[in-house]
């Protein structure tokens, strides 16, 4: 009995170290900048608080306004960082993103009148975003086809630790001084860009101009007919998962009384789970070249989970297995959709790609939480987990279809 322990052990073992070796320098570099830019992630969860709060006066209302000017400079910030991602290159486009952002949130918090706030919130999520599409185009770059699944999962694990830290450390400083998070989350942007600066140089990222540059523009994204299948695909299932993180923690406060440190020890489980497990388990699976399959199983999984919230006499127990379940669809699905969209593209056109994935998330985090809010309020909570959890499974069962016509 000893011995089988001592086997698994260190199987177990062996399997982490696997999970994270074989990365390239610069994939734990970019993971690493990813960490410290997400670290100082403290402005936006207390944005509301610190609009409402009496130092600032502003209704509920104007600050919902302004987190809707937040989600359109996310979405256009995506579509423009794409594009001179494809002219200038991935470097340049995170070095003036991470660098600018860091200015616009130490600017964002002189601005007193509501106006100025709108103005600077915009262009704040605008040059926030088109990070994105120039970051993952250089997680591509850096990476392999072997190892191309873990590296972005790696780049995962680094924004989910990094929003945990800046979300607690943001708590403790809001406490003090809201003024404090602009100037954090500056420096941390910028601390990010002396990094990338410092120890990551450029790699050859520009276009080349010549006939694989003709062949380029004959496969644009936007004329990808199954990329834009699989984008309108990301898109219905972002705004199912992001009832996660805004409806849901009030349905549990709501109607099953959970307290405030409960729902967010369950909230934290969903990091702690993605942290602890995700890597081995893309370790084991990513060679099988089955993304679109693994993306249909992370997918109904999360419909599944869902659905269970509607289980009766739901409690402590449900609640926890609904958190194990969708973090395993979302370790199953996200991670194997960056490895399908960057399947499909090619050195040239490859920030076009990485735009239209990230303006999916980004209208998903816009329109679902909005949309699921609204639906909860008219009729109820439990109409609003039946139409999640059966638009997921609609949309696996479409993702299955896909991978069945195409078997990737």
């Amino acid at each position: 009995m000893i011995t089988l322990r001592v086997r698994m052990l260190s199987y177990t073992a062996q399997t982490y170290r696997n999970a994270y070796s074989g990365l390239s320098r610069a994939t734990w570099l970019l993971s690493v900048i990813m960490l410290i830019n997400r670290s100082g992630t403290m402005v936006i969860p207390f944005m509301t608080l610190y609009l409402t709060s009496s130092q600032m006066g502003y209704s509920v209302g104007q600050a919902g306004f302004v987190f809707g000017l937040f989600g359109a400079g996310a979405f256009f910030g995506a579509y423009f960082g794409g594009r001179l991602t494809d002219k200038i290159g991935f470097y340049p486009v995170q070095m003036i993103t991470l660098s600018g952002g860091g200015v616009l949130f130490i600017v964002l918090g002189l601005m007193k009148t509501f106006p100025l706030i709108c103005l600077f919130t915009f262009l704040l999520s605008f040059v926030n975003e088109a990070f994105r599409p120039a970051n993952s185009t250089a997680i591509a770059t850096f990476s392999n086809e072997d190892s191309r699944t873990r590296s972005y999962s790696l780049n995962r694990l680094a924004v989910n630790l990094g929003w945990a830290v800046g979300s607690a450390l943001g708590g403790v400083l809001a406490k003090y001084s809201y003024g404090l998070l602009f100037w954090v989350d500056g420096c941390t942007n910028i601390a990010a860009a002396i990094l990338m600066w410092l120890f990551l140089k450029p790699a050859n990222n520009l276009p080349e101009t010549n006939k694989k540059t003709v062949t380029a523009k004959q496969h644009s994204a936007y004329r990808d007919k199954t990329y834009l299948l699989f984008i309108s695909l990301v898109t219905l299932f972002g705004c199912c998962f992001f009832q996660l993180f805004t409806n849901l923690p009030v349905y549990f406060r709501k109607e099953w009384h959970f307290t405030e440190p409960f729902i967010g020890a369950l909230m934290a489980l969903n990091g702690l789970l993605i942290t602890l497990v995700e890597m081995a388990v893309i370790y084991n699976l990513e060679r099988k070249g089955k993304n679109v399959f693994f993306i249909t199983v992370g997918i109904g999984t999360v419909g599944i989970a869902w659905l269970s919230l509607n289980i009766p006499y739901g409690g402590p127990f449900l609640a926890l297995l609904m958190i194990v379940l969708i973090t395993f669809g979302e370790i199953f699905s996200m991670p194997f959709m960056n490895s399908y969209w960057i399947s499909r593209t090619q050195h040239t056109n490859r920030g076009q790609y990485a735009a239209l994935y990230t303006m999916a998330w980004s209208a998903a985090q816009t329109i679902g939480p909005m949309a699921g809010a609204q639906v909860a309020q008219v009729f109820g909570f439990k109409w609003l987990w039946w139409m999640t959890g059966s638009l997921s499974l609609i949309v696996s069962a479409t993702f299955y279809r896909l991978y069945k016509k195409n078997k990737v």
